[in-house]
Parts: C-alpha cells; sequence; structure tokens
C-alpha cells in the first residue's frame, strides 16, 4: 500500500512541479559546467535535480564527512543558485498549498529547501535506508 501511495505522490508531484522545478536545477548544472572549477556545483545540481523529479521514497541524510571546503562550496553555492531555487520552491509550494490535495506536496516542498540552499555534505538515500543512516554527531 505504501508503495503505492508513493507513486501517486510521485506521480501528482511530476506534473505539479516535478519537472518544472527540474528544470531549474538543470539550467543550474549546465551553468555550473561552463567553468571548469564550478562542475562539482554541477553534479550537485544534477543530483538534486534528480531527487527533486520523483522525491517521494527518498530521504536527504547528512553524510558527516562536510568539513571546510563544504562550507565555503555551500555559500558559494547559496549565493549564485540556491536562493533562486529555493524561491523556486517556496513559489510552486504556495501554488500547490492552495488546493487541499496539494497541502502534502507543498509541504515536500518546503522540505527541500535546506538541500537545495547547502547540498554539500548532503547524501540521498531510499527511506528505508535513511532510517539506517547514523546521524552525524551521534
Amino acid at each position: 500500500m505504501r508503495a503505492v501511495l508513493t507513486l501517486v505522490l510521485n506521480i501528482i508531484w511530476l506534473v505539479t512541479a516535478g519537472f518544472w522545478l527540474f528544470l531549474g536545477y538543470l539550467a543550474a548544472g549546465i551553468l555550473s559546467v561552463i567553468f571548469i572549477v564550478t562542475i562539482p556545483f554541477a553534479v550537485a545540481s544534477f543530483r538534486i535535480g534528480l531527487y527533486v523529479l520523483w522525491p517521494f521514497g527518498r530521504e536527504v541524510v547528512d553524510t558527516g564527512r562536510s568539513g571546510g571546503a563544504s562550507t565555503v562550496a555551500n555559500v558559494v553555492w547559496f549565493l549564485i543558485a540556491g536562493l533562486w531555487l529555493a524561491i523556486g520552491h517556496i513559489g510552486t509550494a504556495i501554488a500547490q498549498a492552495i488546493t487541499i490535495i496539494g497541502l502534502p506536496l507543498a509541504w515536500a516542498n518546503l522540505k527541500l529547501i535546506p538541500v537545495t540552499c547547502f547540498p554539500f555534505g548532503k547524501e540521498i538515500v531510499p527511506s528505508d535506508r535513511a532510517r539506517m543512516v547514523p546521524v552525524a554527531g551521534r
């Protein structure tokens, strides 16, 4: 039953927000490839873009491996692309929240904002595996 619900939510998500948000991440990734030094940003953008395309059944976890380089990369990412992509999430969340059926999708949209703003030091895993991943600092 859970798999059916996940499938239905992902299909509704894809139609109402996923495809359009994916295009935003795709554009950010393509722009990041132009400059050789920002290729890690492109990889992060494509990774999150695929997650945004079909998010239900997967979760974002902290890898616990983030250091100074990840912090600097997160700040640069936020200033260049993260803020704008987060605004896209807020806009689509507002549009989804207008209908009652869209409320869970709007909530999922808002839950994506932290990884959108600060993707380095995060990993996307299946939801059942996310419960097994130790939380950093514990």
